[in-house]
């Protein structure tokens, strides 16, 4: 095997510059496509396209007129994204000969990933979005409902350490794969081949899906080659905020996190100048709902073992686990939607979208947009100090 395949589709890459990638990415992707890079939306209207078939009329529901339940996957921006996501991924989990169906150690796991998946997905569609659109593209939007989501996921995470913690909940985060003997070196290397050849032809066949949407909508064509290069980014930084999260209870590690956050400083300024150029910002409510949804979805992914893009990837890889965690995702979003009038009338739509460059001016919430990530950075730092600190004196 070649050096540069080997560092390039197999090595795993850093997170720090793949991340300041999808910060960018995802700058370049509100620019051409007029919103932002996020999933749970579209998850959440997979439910109710599956509650229509049932004979249920969700497309009349409060919720789904604002998030809007028009066509099917395929004709949507965010579903075409989507579908670019999940085939990005793959396409580069099988370049690197990593995928194999993986089962749990035991069916409580999967238990605690429905769970999880289902709390994680509620919280995130309570706010309006998930990781990415109520935090890594929610702040260089200018939302200040994103920051109030982005602190609350970081309590939320410190809520699910504790609970999964406790006795009942401990177990072994081992997984087997679906056969009980291990291959031998060649039947390992002819797997790995064929893997890496599946890999570019599903690319191709990608590319052929691509044309498709282009022919219907340039928009639609951009979305779904953004979405490739989003799976793709992901799977091979192996990027979870489930990680970031828990690693600042637990171990104090700052990678993640400092890539998390340059990611936004690198997207605010392309976001910025696209608003500035005319590009209408997602704004949305700064209401309880932003918090309590943080709350909820930080507890969630360390409950499920894993975020929106983390979830995606290892699903990709054939982690059964991850399956399950999906599903929780769209029946917990599913679930805000069935709800949304009792919730949203409460707790989101009687308070403000405010927008810091309408509260502090352009240049002025810009500049707090940043002051804002550099405390951010200073935080995870003292933080990563203390666990430090903590072993130097033990």
């Amino acid at each position: 095997m070649s050096s540069l395949r080997q560092r390039f589709f197999v090595d795993f890459w850093p997170p720090i510059p793949t991340l300041v990638a999808l910060g960018v990415a995802s700058a370049y992707y509100f620019a051409l496509t007029g919103t932002f890079w996020a999933v749970t939306g579209e998850f959440t209207r997979w439910g109710g396209h599956v509650l229509s078939w049932f004979g249920l009329k969700p497309q009349e529901w409060s919720y789904f007129k604002i998030l809007g339940l028009q066509g099917t996957p395929l004709d949507r921006v965010d579903g075409v994204m989507v579908l670019g996501m999940f085939l990005g991924a793959l396409c580069c989990a099988l370049w690197a000969g990593n995928v194999g169906l993986r089962r749990p150690a035991s069916l409580r796991r999967l238990v605690q990933g429905l769970v999880g998946g289902i709390i994680a997905g509620f919280g995130a569609r309570l706010a309006m979005g998930c990781n990415l659109a109520a935090f890594f593209t929610g702040i260089p939007m200018f939302s200040v409902h994103a920051w109030a989501f982005m602190f609350s996921t970081v309590l939320g995470a410190w809520i699910g350490v504790k609970i999964t913690l406790l006795p009942f909940l401990r177990h072994s985060l081992r997984v087997q794969a679906g056969g009980s003997a291990m291959p031998d070196p060649k039947a390992l290397a002819r797997r790995t081949e064929r893997q890496w050849r599946l890999g570019w032809v599903l690319l191709l066949l990608s590319l052929v899906v691509a044309a498709w949407r282009f022919e219907a909508s340039l928009v639609l064509g951009m979305a779904f080659l953004f979405g490739l290069a989003y799976g793709g980014l992901i799977e091979r930084g192996q990027i979870c905020f489930t990680s970031a999260a828990r690693d600042l209870w637990t171990t104090g590690r700052t990678k993640v996190a400092y890539g998390i956050l340059l990611g936004m400083a690198a997207a605010c300024i392309g976001t910025f100048a696209a608003i500035r150029l005319g590009v209408a910002p997602k704004i949305f409510w700064m209401g309880p709902n932003a918090v309590l949804g943080g709350v909820l979805f930080g507890l969630g992914i360390v409950l499920a073992g894993g975020c929106e893009t983390g979830w995606m990837y290892r699903a990709m890889e054939g982690q059964m686990h991850f399956w399950v965690v999906g599903v929780g995702n769209v029946i917990g979003g599913t679930l805000v939607a069935v709800f949304w009038d009792e919730l949203g009338g409460a707790l989101a739509l009687p308070y403000p979208k405010l927008n810091l460059l309408e509260l502090f001016g352009p240049v002025g919430g810009l500049l707090v947009t940043y002051l804002g990530l550099a405390l951010s950075l200073a935080l995870v730092a003292a933080n990563a100090r203390r666990f430090s600190h903590a072993r130097k004196t033990r």
